[in-house]
């Protein structure tokens, strides 16, 4: 019986015996374009123009495509040893100018491009379609101008896929669905937004978007107010709702703002529509509000849903609550991540502050505990660890507490490892509670608290609980 190898180089002088045609000239012009994975690299540049899953996408399409090129090139091709099919045969309008002078199994190029798009395909499924031809094109271009098996492709697309499935390990794909929640009956059909009053934060997204402007289209009826240094959220939405004129109200900013605006929503029994413009949206995106275009569509039909608010010491937060360096480590992660990568970023930020920081004596529902970090979830994060990104649910009815501790020998050294890795959550030093209640007594005196990117007053005490829940905007209630 004749062996795989057979049939692969059989399969390879039957693609080199093809006639001549125009597609020679251009296949090879596409695999000499691959070399050094340049194909990948300028469309990861042009997809990450634009923010959301291509972006996304591009990063991890990018940083999966470097590490199977090492995996290929480094480790697999020495292991293997292969060499390269004869070229003695082949016409020379099919040759490359250069032929590739390293073993031959598997094929790198294959490998660059199937994580590449693999790694696109996780963000985004359609644009991960729409450039998988582009992919096998670049795979077959390399047994048409002889440079490779067959088996070498087959072989470099697995490991490329490979590489791109696992970066799911260190960066887990957000859910293309919102996270569940509760559908509610208190939010009323605002036709045009009439009766919806809206505080816009000019300070808040990027320098050149106006999100007023936005409103005003998509909601024409709807009252803009404009925040000032006089006058924040709480005092324009809070005199609004007094007055009687509201009913509803909206804002369009960052989580600090949306917070704000939740704390009058409650207090005067109103629903609350939010306009995605800040940097991150982190509220808006879980209850599936990613443009202003669907929250307005959610206002104008009447779409709402329950979500759960929490707060510390009486001072409502949506996302997330933080004692210590925690704040300082994200702002650091975010500033590293387009370089770096995510979880690298993230495990260099982690290595700088807590270098620089010294631990936290606390004391967590009556537990004594010695943290380096400290963060305080409305509703359960996930992935856990130190980098939670989103909830499955807004509605679960707890705070999700998880800390590093500092109290294990070499604590900063396994801490850092274990972010580098991405097993935090499995690391001794990493340890997490849920409840409904939770209080914290610092015995390192007062420490900062920060909530939904805002500061708070110093305390050495701090007690997070529950509100009421709170009805908001949303495109879908299922």
């Amino acid at each position: 019986m004749a062996s795989p190898r057979h049939w692969d180089a059989r399969l390879h002088a039957a693609i080199g015996g093809l006639p001549t045609s125009p597609a020679d000239a251009w296949l090879r012009r596409l695999s000499t374009f691959a070399n050094q994975g340049r194909l990948w690299l300028s469309l990861g540049v042009v997809l990450g123009l634009r923010k959301g899953p291509l972006r996304r996408g591009a990063i991890r399409g990018l940083g999966s495509m470097w590490v199977s090129s090492f995996v290929v090139n480094v480790v697999l091709k020495r292991i293997f040893g292969r060499v390269r099919p004869d070229l003695t045969n082949l016409r020379s309008e099919r040759r490359l100018r250069r032929s590739p002078v390293t073993r031959s199994f598997p094929s790198g190029h294959s490998s660059s491009a199937a994580a590449f798009v693999t790694g696109l395909a996780m963000e985004n499924p359609l644009a991960g379609a729409a450039v998988a031809p582009l992919a096998l094109g670049v795979g077959y271009s390399r047994v048409h101008v002889g440079v490779h098996y067959p088996g070498d492709v087959a072989a470099g697309f697995a490991v490329g896929s490979a590489v791109a499935a696992a970066s799911r390990h260190w960066w887990p794909v957000r859910p293309t669905t919102p996270a569940r929640v509760r559908p509610a009956h208190g939010a009323p059909a605002l036709a045009d937004g009439e009766g919806l009053v809206v505080a816009v934060n000019p300070r808040s997204g990027t320098d050149d978007y106006d999100p007023s402007e936005d409103i005003r289209r998509l909601l024409p009826r709807a009252e803009i107010l404009e925040m000032s240094e006089d006058a924040g959220v709480q005092e324009l939405l809070g005199e609004a709702a007094r007055s009687g004129r509201a009913t509803a109200l909206g804002v369009a900013g960052g989580d600090g703002s949306v917070a704000a605006a939740a704390a009058v929503a409650l207090e005067h029994g109103l629903p609350l529509a939010v306009l995605p413009a800040g940097t991150l949206n982190h509220f808006a995106r879980d209850v599936g509000i990613e443009t202003p275009e669907e929250a307005a569509d959610a206002v104008r039909s009447g779409s709402g849903v329950e979500v759960d608010v929490a707060d510390v010491n009486g001072t409502p937060f949506l996302n997330t609550a933080s004692i210590g360096v925690y704040p300082e480590m994200v702002h650091r992660r975010d500033r590293l991540s387009r370089r770096l990568g995510k979880w690298v970023a993230l495990t260099v930020a982690a290595a700088q502050v807590m270098r620089a920081s010294e631990p936290l004596s606390l004391v967590v529902n009556d537990r004594p505990v010695t943290v380096w970090i400290v963060f305080i979830g409305n509703c359960c994060y996930t992935p856990r660890g130190l980098s939670p990104a989103w909830r499955p649910r807004l509605e679960d009815g707890l705070l999700d507490v998880q800390y590093l501790r500092a109290d294990l020998t070499f604590g900063r050294t396994r801490a850092v490892l274990a972010t580098l890795l991405g097993v935090s959550e499995h690391a001794r030093s990493y340890d997490q509670v849920q409840a409904e209640e939770v209080r914290v007594l610092s015995r390192s005196g007062p420490q900062q608290i920060a909530y939904d990117g805002e500061t708070g007053e110093k305390s050495t005490e701090f007690v997070f609980r529950k509100r009421n829940r709170l009805t908001v905007y949303c495109g879908r209630t299922d």
